[in-house]
């Protein structure tokens, strides 16, 4: 103990400091002279500043600022603020002697002699790059979370608007179908009647972009060959881009196939390609490209992990400025003049890559052109669900007379349904609850066919064909809905006929629907 004491008061302050300073390997501690000169360097500047004691002392201390940060003068303004006030405080970055960058959290105090003036400062720096880097990933992650929400949300709003769409247009075409076969040809009369049904037509398009963002409309998943895909379509592309754009295509010599929609995905490039000649009207250039992407469990929030390809469209144009990009993918959202767009292009390609198990990622920089890339599954990576859907026919089926209970709530939709039925000179029983069908069944035996509505209050379709199939097992089902997908817990032998339908499309999902069962 007497050895401890004499040693301690052998040493001066200044040397306790000393051996304080050089003990500290978390922290950056040295001195500077008035005009900034470094004159001391301990431990834990050397450790992750990268400069020896030898190579800093002398130097100034602007030497471990950025170029933009020198360029405004902050080195003399952090002096001159701790001298006037007492202290400057700050977090930014700074460069090591290899020339990397670290988030540094910098403290300088005035030092002063017994007269008070000003005879240096004392420097603190902590490196806090390994902070920064985890608040950066959570804020991203929170911001992937809020888009994630925010897409759904909007999803949610999207499909349902659609679906109540469907409604409406299933009544007016349906509607306008039967006037149309039941009045003769009049010149004045069949061509406004026609351009109706066209008009009811392509709102039933634009309700399929609807469902397309909201992930609710039908895929049918097979593997594709981007590369195949692209040649195949590459007159379209050049058509609907016009002479003065170039169109590049580069892809790898070995590139796996994808798993996704291959008419859907044809739509989703046709797009993007139209967005990028909006983009330039001066022409440039689009190139279509390709890469393999790996996914691991902790890499990439929008996708789980597995193997994927990543289609790019990269255009030459006016790029979007940061709040535009933010929008880009939102429904209805459109920077072209009135009648030259809806909005509804992106939110399509969006809605593709997400229900095909992919994503959709844009890049662009206002004047630096736009990168749109739509990562999709390898085919090997993912199952293939199978549903049953009405199989696409020619013609009306011819199909004998059939005794048919008929399900909708909506009586606009249902009429229709009816007179259609009728047409075809089937039967037909009305209920506009899963209640009174089951009543209706109990009490008229001989019903060959069911066609009901999914979207019904107190018992869906889903529910209603499975409160059949447990009392009537044989009778064959359809399921008329908006939707894309059967809902979960549905017969997964249940066949599904997409609204809004026409006579034809009714007709065969008829003779499919008995001919499957029978």
């Amino acid at each position: 103990m007497e050895q401890v004491e004499r040693f301690s008061s052998s040493l001066t302050e200044d040397g306790r400091y000393r051996i304080l300073i050089e003990a500290v390997t978390d922290y950056a501690i040295y001195m500077l002279d008035p005009s900034g000169i470094v004159t001391s360097w301990n431990p834990g500047a050397r450790r992750f500043k990268g400069y020896e004691e030898a190579e800093i002392l002398g130097e100034h201390f602007s030497r471990f600022y950025t170029e933009e940060d020198k360029a405004v003068g902050l080195p003399a303004r952090a002096l001159k603020t701790a001298a006037l006030d007492g202290k400057f405080e700050s977090e930014g970055w700074r460069v090591r002697k290899d020339g990397s960058r670290f988030w540094a959290y910098v403290v300088i105090d005035p030092i002063r002699d017994m007269n008070g003036s000003l005879v240096g400062f004392a420097k603190v720096t902590r490196d806090l790059t390994e902070r920064k880097e985890h608040q950066e990933a959570l804020e991203r992650a929170r911001e992937a979370l809020f888009q994630s929400q925010k897409m759904e949300a909007i999803g949610q709003l999207t499909g349902g608007m659609a679906h109540d769409f469907n409604n409406l247009l299933m009544a007016i075409l349906g509607s306008l179908e039967m006037v149309r076969k039941r009045i003769p040809e009049d010149r004045r009369i069949t061509p406004l009647l026609d351009n109706a049904i066209a008009a009811g037509e392509r709102g039933a398009a634009l309700t399929q972009r609807m469902l397309a963002f909201a992930r609710r409309q039908t895929l049918e998943l097979a593997p594709v060959s981007l590369p195949a895909l692209v040649a195949g379509m590459a007159g379209l592309l050049e058509r609907s881009v016009g002479p003065g754009i170039e169109i590049q295509t580069q892809f790898p010599l070995i590139l796996p196939p994808v798993l996704t929609d291959a008419n859907q995905l044809e739509l989703a490039l046709l797009n993007i390609a139209v967005n990028a000649r909006d983009a330039m009207p001066g022409g440039g250039t689009i190139t279509i490209s390709a890469r393999r992407k790996e996914v691991s469990a902790d890499e990439d929030a929008s996708l789980s992990p597995g193997s994927y390809v990543c289609l790019a469209i990269t255009d030459t144009g006016e790029g979007m400025d940061e709040t535009t990009l933010a929008r880009a993918t939102d429904p209805f959202f459109t920077t072209k003049g009135v009648g030259k767009g809806t909005g509804l292009g992106l939110s399509m390609v969006y809605g593709v890559a997400e229900q095909s198990g992919g994503c959709l990622t844009l890049k662009s920089r206002k004047g630096k052109g736009t990168s749109a890339e739509i990562c999709l599954p390898v085919a090997a990576a993912a199952p293939v669900q199978q549903e049953v859907s009405v199989r696409a026919q020619p013609a009306e089926p011819a199909t004998s007379s059939l005794t048919i209970l008929a399900v909708d709530d909506d009586p606009l939709v249902l009429m229709n349904t009816v007179l259609m039925l009728e047409d075809m000179g089937h039967r037909v029983f009305e209920a506009t609850s899963g209640a009174e069908a089951l009543d209706i069944l109990k009490r008229e035996e001989a019903v060959d066919l069911v066609i009901t509505d999914h979207a019904m209050p107190r018992m869906t379709g889903a529910q209603l064909a499975t409160a059949i199939r447990a009392e009537w097992p044989n009778t064959p089902m359809i399921l008329a809905t908006g939707y894309a997908e059967l809902p979960p817990g549905a017969d997964e032998g249940l066949l599904k006929l997409d609204k809004p339908f026409r006579a034809a499309k009714l007709a065969a999902a008829v003779a499919q629907a008995v001919g499957v069962v029978h």
